[in-house]
C-alpha cells in the first residue's frame, strides 16, 4: 500500500520525472502480456500505481493532503496483495467501427481470461470490482482484473514454474506463455 510518504512533492516530481518515468516504462513494459493481436494484459504492482497517481497529482497540480489521499484511495487496491495478480485489461481495435462492432461480439471477454502457474488449475478472474463494464450488448474497452492464486501456486511461482495467460471466449482465443522476464516480474508480486 503506498502511503503519503511514498509520493513525491510536485517540485520534486517535476525534476525527477524523466528518469523515474524510463524506469516505469521499462518495468511496465516486462509486465505487459500480449493475448492475441487485440487484447492485453497489463499487470500492476507498487510502482506503476505510483506512477499513475504522481502523474495524475502533476495533471491535476493535487497538493491538498486530503485530495492525494482520494488518489491513493483509488489506485491502491490495484496493488496486488502478494497472493494474487491485478490486471487491467485491454481490448484494441484502432479502427472505432471494427472496435464498436468487435466489443458488441466479445460480451464476456473478461470472465473469458485466465491465468495458470506450473501444472495447476486454471484461474479464473475477478472483473471490474469497483463498477460493471459489461452490458448484454457489449464489453467495455477496458476492465480490471485480480487473479487469486492458492498458497501451492503461489509457491510454484516463487520457484519459477511456467505462468501462462489466455482467453477462451467463443469469439476470440488466445493462450500465450509468459516469457522468463515476465514471469520473474510478477513472482514478485508474490508473498
Amino acid at each position: 500500500m503506498l502511503t503519503h510518504q511514498d509520493l513525491y512533492s510536485l517540485e520534486q516530481y517535476h525534476r525527477l520525472r524523466p528518469e523515474f518515468r524510463a524506469k516505469v516504462m521499462a518495468h511496465k513494459k516486462l509486465r505487459q502480456v500480449e493475448l492475441g493481436r487485440h487484447a492485453s494484459l497489463h499487470f500492476e504492482d507498487r510502482l506503476t500505481m505510483q506512477y499513475q497517481i504522481q502523474e495524475m497529482i502533476r495533471l491535476e497540480r493535487i497538493y491538498e493532503p486530503e485530495l492525494i489521499q482520494e488518489e491513493l484511495d483509488v489506485y491502491n487496491p490495484l496493488i496486488p496483495d502478494g497472493a494474487n495478480w491485478k490486471a487491467t485489461l485491454m481490448i484494441e481495435y484502432p479502427d472505432p467501427e471494427e472496435r464498436r462492432q468487435a466489443l458488441s461480439r466479445l460480451t464476456g471477454f473478461e470472465q473469458a481470461v485466465w491465468m495458470q502457474v506450473g501444472e495447476f488449475s486454471r484461474i479464473a478472474p475477478i472483473a471490474n470490482e469497483d463498477l460493471e463494464r459489461t452490458t448484454p450488448q457489449k464489453t467495455s474497452a477496458v476492465h480490471f482484473l485480480r487473479f487469486e492464486l492458492t498458497p501451492e501456486m503461489v509457491a510454484a511461482a516463487k520457484a519459477g514454474a511456467p505462468i501462462r495467460a489466455g482467453v477462451d471466449h467463443p469469439n476470440y482465443a488466445a493462450d500465450v506463455t509468459l516469457s522468463p522476464a515476465a514471469r520473474e516480474s510478477l513472482a514478485t508480486d508474490l508473498a
